[in-house]
């Protein structure tokens, strides 16, 4: 039987086309919704979502679900847990769509300075007003904070750094491979900025983030941008900025943004003249959606023909491994099935293991994370097994 990829979002039809020519069966359905995937995937083994969102009916209604594709970086539109909870695999294609929002983002800070959105709608609407636009500081010397230093922030910096402006930091980790000054703290960063531009992903860290008090330490008349997610700004806190401190605002992303590709909007936003929104088209450019196929293509031929997971985001990070057991042994049949019979006797868990061979097939090197340590007595067993040449155990 075919595996069956169920394609839930717009995707290039090139790509569409490679995953046939891999004798999978493609069901491409673009306009779904949330509301529709739980019935559309029941007996999908692999979705492919970009911004639809993936809740948990869905992953506890599908029969064969395996893996879950994010064509884009960011997974919080999927219900990790629930996938977590069945075993499904969720990957994602992180660092293909930098350039593209990144150069929005640049845009959207033009924009702003220039007030090119108002200077088209007067213009369209017959009022020329040349006096008024003439007021533009320029971007040139000003100094730009980019909260979060990723894969597209550092794209950004290295575009506002040709545009001559100051560039700085602020990150989980320190920043590394950008001539960017590197600042911890949000409130020594903030009140230096004339712009505001961020980059980070939807975290319970991240959520709510930009609220009174972050806009408190905002400078009067600056630009914020945010091309990464609504949830980052409290919006009532945003609306009071721009209110009572006239800063001004440029957003791929907003509070209550519908989840079709047409429909009609309602938002206080719209009543803001100093509050630009774009479409969440950050990542809508040819190149960038070319770049994400490939790599969900890639992601997908990697899984069906040997089964490993390229970006998988919800492997668990073993925090309860306390030790490393490394048994090197003549690649036989039942050679591991008695080592682990070892450990299964004195009821130790094995949290992660990874077999590997050497070339020309004679020789492996088996090593496993362990939450309690092996005896002494346990390694002495195992190289009673005249198909082990070494045990090694240690601490980690």
């Amino acid at each position: 039987m075919k595996v069956k990829v169920l394609i839930a979002d717009k995707f290039p039809e090139l790509y569409i086309n490679q995953l046939k020519e891999m004798e999978l069966e493609v069901d491409y359905q673009p306009k779904l919704g949330e509301k529709d995937l739980p019935e559309a995937a029941k007996e999908a083994d692999i979705l492919v979502v970009r911004s639809t969102i993936v809740n948990s009916e869905t992953i506890k209604s599908s029969k064969k679900l395996n893996l879950i594709i994010r064509a884009g970086a960011g997974v919080n539109n999927i219900e990790i847990p629930s996938a977590n909870q069945k075993g499904i695999y969720v990957a994602n294609c992180p660092g293909m769509n930098s350039i593209a929002v990144a150069e929005l983002a640049i845009g959207l800070m033009i924009s702003l300075d220039r007030r090119i959105p108002d200077n088209v709608i007067d213009f369209r609407n017959g009022k020329w007003n040349k006096g008024e636009y003439s007021k533009a500081e320029g971007l040139f010397g000003k100094t730009l904070g980019i909260i979060g230093v990723g894969n597209i922030g550092k794209e950004v910096a290295k575009r506002a750094l040709a545009l001559g402006m100051n560039v700085y930091g602020k990150d989980i980790s320190r920043i590394e491979g950008v001539m960017i000054k590197d600042f911890s703290e949000m409130s020594q960063l903030l009140p230096l900025c004339d712009v505001v531009t961020i980059h980070l992903p939807a975290t319970k860290e991240t959520k709510g983030l930009f609220n009174k008090e972050m806009f408190g330490y905002m400078k009067p008349n600056s630009l914020l941008i945010n091309t990464a997610r609504a949830d980052i700004i409290d919006q009532d806190a945003l609306i009071e900025a721009v209110k009572t401190k006239n800063i001004r605002v440029a957003m791929d992303v907003f509070k209550g943004e519908p989840e079709e590709k047409t429909a009609e909007i309602k938002s206080p936003l719209q009543e803001l003249k100093n509050v630009y929104i774009t479409h969440h088209i950050g990542a809508s450019t040819e190149q960038a959606q070319n770049a994400v196929a490939a790599e969900t293509i890639r992601i997908i031929k990697d899984f069906t023909t040997s089964g490993v997971i390229a970006h998988w985001v919800n492997r668990a990070k073993i925090a309860d491994a306390h030790y490393q057991l490394v048994v090197k042994h003549f690649d036989k049949p039942g050679v591991l099935a008695s080592i682990m019979s070892i450990i299964r006797d004195k009821n130790i868990n094995i949290e992660e293991i990874e077999n590997v061979i050497f070339d020309g097939g004679v020789v492996a090197c088996c090593t496993m994370k362990l939450k309690t340590p092996v005896t002494t007595d346990m390694i002495k067993q195992m190289h009673d097994n005249p198909n082990v040449l070494s045990v090694s155990h240690v601490a980690v």
